[in-house]
């Protein structure tokens, strides 16, 4: 299927490994032109470097541009819209990515904790997407994904911080996309369940403190409640991201992709 992306220009938030950097290289493998920024200036460069130098992203004709930020500074965010402008013109596909709040119970979290929690996840995503917006809907082409978690269809324990502030993300983006479909953006939210990243490591490691057993243990347990038996690489997130991104997905819009292995039991 030819998705339509060749020539197409990104930006893909916390890209630096996991499933920002997943991404990125998903898109660049089709001819995408990707902005990709996390805070980390050195890891940035290493994941801008591996993508450039793959060989589907040169045969594709994919390019990559990384740029250290950090999603809750705003003038970071602005300096990656405008650079990335500079480069390319426009920006045609956002892909909102932030790590997540810490693990934790009600108890456990300060306001700080919480407010940190909203400028990390949500305002990030609201900031981010108030800088391309407007000229995806002038150009009428556009597509806007949201990573946050299954914790938006069904809570998850231990994630207090995050199934509040995702909670918000999924309804920012459902909100949205109405209000922008008629223009030919597209927004949907991406909820990914157990896939093997560092930041499962540290849910896990989380978990297994909490219960007094090994983090193998949890991974165990886990993997049981899995219908697939597994955690999900990274790469199966990104496929989805990348088609939500295409032209053939011109129709798909307010909707929450759950990418979990049949983990989330609701019917909705």
């Amino acid at each position: 299927m030819d998705l339509g992306l060749r020539g197409r220009v990104a930006i893909v938030a916390a890209a630096s490994k996991g499933l920002g950097k997943a991404v990125a290289l998903g898109l660049a493998r089709e001819g995408v032109r990707v902005a990709l920024f996390s805070r980390d200036e050195t890891q940035i460069k290493a994941a801008g470097d591996e993508i450039a130098a793959d060989d589907v992203v040169r045969r594709a004709g994919g390019e990559v541009l990384p740029l250290l930020a950090d999603v809750t500074h705003d003038e970071d965010l602005r300096r990656v819209v405008s650079a990335t402008e500079q480069r390319w013109a426009q920006i045609d596909i956002l892909f909102n990515n932030a790590g997540g709040p810490p693990p934790g119970y009600f108890e456990d979290f300060s306001d700080e904790d919480w407010s940190r929690a909203f400028e990390l996840n949500l305002l990030s995503t609201v900031r981010l997407t108030r800088l391309v917006v407007s000229g995806m809907r002038e150009r009428r082409w556009g597509r806007i994904l949201n990573l946050t978690s299954t914790s938006v269809k069904q809570p998850i324990d231990n994630l207090l911080l995050s199934n509040a502030i995702r909670s918000g993300v999924a309804a920012l983006g459902k909100t949205l996309a109405n209000g922008v479909a008629a223009d030919g953006v597209t927004v949907n939210t991406i909820a990914p369940g157990r896939i093997r990243t560092d930041r499962l490591e540290q849910v896990d490691r989380s978990t297994a403190d909490k219960l007094g057993v090994s983090v193998d243990e949890v991974r165990r347990r886990s993997e049981a409640l899995i219908p697939m038996g597994r955690y999900g690489r990274p790469e199966e997130l990104a496929a989805a991201a990348v088609f939500l991104a295409s032209e053939p997905a011109a129709y798909i819009t307010g909707q929450i992709v759950v990418v979990d292995g049949g983990l989330v039991k609701s019917t909705a």
